[in-house]
C-alpha cells in the first residue's frame, strides 16, 4: 500500500522579512549617496543649458535686429539698460541732376518744394507709416528722431522707382555724399529690468511712434507700457544683470554695440556678452 506524500509548507519568517528589509534599506542609502551628486549634476547642467540657450537666443535677436538699424540712430540711456534704433526697412540711391539728355527727376535740396525723386538702381519697398531719411548724422540739425533729416512718405508699395514725400517747413538738410536715402519703420526698443536673484526680464518694444526723446519708461500707463501683444514681447526672464553700449570705432563707417546679459536660476548664474558691428555711415 503506498504511502501518502507529506506536504511541505515553503516561505520565510518575520525574523527573516525584517532583515531583507533593513538590508535593502543599508543598501539604498548607500546608492543614494553614490548617485545623489551625479543626479545633482546632471540636474544643474541642464538647468544652465537652459539659460545659456535663453540667453543666447535672446542676445542673437537682438544682434540680427541691429543689424538693420538706420546709420546713428542706435542710442542708449545713460543706465545702460534701455536700447533703442530704427530699422531700415529699404535703401537705395536718389538721382541729384538730370541725365545727359536733361531730364530725370532729381533731388533738389535747394527747392523747399520739391517733394519727390527718382530711385537709381533696384526698386525700393515701403508701408504705410514708413518715413524717409536722408543723411542722417545722429547730430542737432541732422536727427531722424527729431525730425529734421525725416520726412512723411506719400507714397507706399512693393516695387518703387520713385519716391515722393511731404517736405514740410524746410528741405532736407543735407545731401548724401554717396546720394543715399533710407526708408525706416516704426522703433524698436530693448528694456532690460535686472533684479536680484534673477527676477528680472529683458522685453521688446515696437510698434510706437518716433520720439525726440529716447523713451525709457515702461511702467504702467507709459509709452511703451501701454503696448501690448507682438509689441511688447518677453524675450528672456530670470534677469540678475544686463548692459548695453554703443561706441564708435577707429573706422568713421562703423560703430560697435555690446551687449551684456545674465541669468540666474536656483543659485545658478550664466553671463554671455556679444558685440554687434552697425554701420555708422549715412
Amino acid at each position: 500500500m503506498t504511502r501518502p506524500l507529506a506536504l511541505r509548507q515553503h516561505g520565510f519568517t518575520l525574523i527573516e522579512a525584517v532583515m531583507v528589509i533593513a538590508l535593502t534599506g543599508i543598501v539604498g542609502a548607500m546608492v543614494a549617496v553614490f548617485i545623489r551628486q551625479p543626479i545633482n549634476a546632471y540636474v544643474d547642467t541642464a538647468r544652465r543649458g537652459e539659460m545659456s540657450d535663453e540667453a543666447d537666443g535672446a542676445l542673437r535677436r537682438m544682434a540680427r535686429e541691429l543689424q538693420s538699424a538706420l546709420p546713428n540712430s542706435v542710442r542708449v540711456n545713460a543706465a545702460g539698460n534701455r536700447l533703442e534704433f530704427l530699422p531700415v526697412r529699404s535703401a537705395g540711391r536718389y538721382r541729384a541732376a538730370p541725365n545727359a539728355s536733361g531730364v530725370g527727376d532729381f533731388l533738389d535740396f535747394t527747392l523747399s518744394t520739391d517733394g519727390s525723386f527718382e530711385v537709381l538702381g533696384p526698386a525700393v519697398s515701403a508701408q504705410a507709416g514708413d518715413q524717409l531719411v536722408v543723411y542722417n548724422l545722429g547730430l542737432t540739425g541732422a536727427d531722424a528722431y527729431a525730425g529734421t533729416s525725416r520726412r512723411a512718405l506719400s507714397s507706399t508699395g512693393a516695387s518703387l522707382s520713385n519716391i515722393s514725400y511731404t517736405v514740410g517747413a524746410a528741405q532736407f538738410p543735407y545731401a548724401s555724399p554717396n546720394h543715399r536715402f533710407h526708408i525706416v519703420s516704426r522703433p524698436i526698443t530693448y528694456a532690460c529690468t535686472p533684479l536680484a536673484g534673477g527676477a528680472g526680464s529683458l522685453r521688446r518694444y515696437s510698434g510706437y511712434a518716433i520720439q525726440a526723446a529716447q523713451p525709457t519708461n515702461t511702467g504702467a500707463g507709459s509709452l511703451l507700457g501701454n503696448l501690448s501683444g507682438v509689441n511688447n514681447a518677453l524675450l528672456s526672464g530670470s534677469v540678475a544683470a544686463c548692459s548695453f553700449t554703443y561706441n564708435t570705432t577707429g573706422s568713421a563707417r562703423k560703430a560697435v554695440v555690446t551687449l551684456r546679459l545674465t541669468l540666474t536660476r536656483s543659485g545658478e548664474s550664466i553671463a554671455l556678452m556679444q558685440q554687434v558691428f552697425v554701420e555708422s555711415s549715412p
